[in-house]
């Protein structure tokens, strides 16, 4: 099952443009009014990956299977949702069964697409969807830590840790910080705080609507300052006018479009790349005549773990996995060539995959 990425934002600012432009489609209406999008519209996206091509081509693989991402376009936020304003509560669930957030903000001027202001402002755009968010996480806690209080003060364990993080986590919301700037301190804490289902506490990325004229000159640093954003907030700018027009051309022309415009590569790539690092994924590889397949996993995974994303009894009779990093198997320009070299090294349990690995797993069942 794909991971589910959420893109939301304030009426008309190209989030249903972004999301044709990611899933290469047009199944989202793009229309100059707001709530064009009511339902949420959903597609499969390819995590671009240059290495899995060139496997694919070094093992003369007959199929290439990439690993991919769940985008969401989600309704139109406006202020006042957190109290039913717009589409309110409904928005709102529709955010709380995402894994991650991608926050289209809209930075450019254009007289003939409405806003909901009368002048685009990019940095008050983050001020009411993240006070909308702030909003509707207090009344969860609101009602959740009544009876978490209750618990707790008849001795439950679980409910005493779960009063004290969420005393932590109001405490932040009141000063207008999301929940995932609250320190977790062990795993009983991230467990109630996915329970929970904060929206706040999801994963962020900031995607910034730009004009085409901007995109190469648009200053990130500038950005953050002003809207008041986190040292470590990820922050993309896009041009949905830029990227609705490469889905009409050729691989071979849209190559010659970018570079056209001084760009090296499409700027969703970046985002959908981003999108994979905020959920705390990595990639690794098989790669024969069948097929080179990419694999999702998270950081930190071992060996074991790997090879059960591949099939469980591969976790259960795990014995070993042959390995080495994609660029150093191309390098040796054979899977014998690399043998001779010692690059392919035999792991055990413990091993920790790392971003890249080509596998092979060893198992008995």
């Amino acid at each position: 099952m794909a991971l589910k990425i959420g893109i939301v934002g304030l009426p008309n600012v190209g989030k249903s443009t972004l999301f044709n432009a990611l899933t290469k489609s047009h199944s989202a209406e793009a229309a100059n009014y707001p709530f064009c999008t009511i339902d949420p519209n959903v597609g499969i996206v390819e995590v671009p990956d240059e290495r899995m091509g060139k496997l694919a081509e070094f093992s003369k693989s007959v199929k290439k299977i990439p690993t991919a991402i769940e985008f969401v376009d989600i309704a139109g936020l406006v202020k006042g949702a957190s109290q039913g304003e717009g589409l309110g509560n409904k928005f709102l669930s529709h955010i709380r069964e995402v894994d991650a957030i991608v926050e289209v903000v809209r930075d450019f001027v254009n007289p003939d697409i409405q806003h909901v202001s009368s002048e685009p402002d990019a940095a008050e755009d983050v001020e009411v969807i993240e006070t909308e968010l702030i909003l509707a996480d207090l009344s969860t806690l609101e009602k959740r830590g009544v009876d978490f209080e209750k618990k707790a003060r008849v001795g439950d364990k679980e409910a005493k840790i779960a009063a004290s993080l969420i005393a932590r986590i109001r405490e932040n919301l009141n000063a207008e910080k999301p929940a995932r700037s609250v320190e977790i301190e062990d795993e009983d804490e991230r467990k109630i705080l996915r329970e929970l289902q904060l929206l706040t506490a999801k994963p962020l990325i900031y995607g910034v609507n730009v004009a085409e004229e901007d995109l190469q000159i648009f200053d990130v640093e500038a950005f953050r300052t002003k809207a008041q954003l986190p040292v470590d907030a990820k922050i993309v700018p896009i041009s949905a006018k830029i990227e609705s027009e490469l889905i009409e051309l050729s691989d071979e022309e849209a190559a010659i479009f970018l570079t056209d415009l001084g760009l090296k590569e499409s700027s969703l790539n970046r985002l959908i790349r981003e999108a994979y690092e905020v959920l705390n994924l990595i990639t690794f590889f098989t790669s024969g005549e069948k097929e080179t397949r990419a694999w999702t996993i998270e950081k930190n995974s071992t060996a074991p773990n790997a090879a059960g994303k591949i099939h469980s009894d591969f976790e259960k009779g795990f014995i070993r996995a042959d390995v080495i990093a994609a660029e150093k198997l191309l390098e040796a320009g054979s899977e014998s060539a690399a043998r001779d070299k010692g690059w392919i090294r035999s792991e055990g349990k413990e091993y920790i995959v790392t971003d890249g690995d080509v596998c092979v797993f060893k198992f008995n069942v």
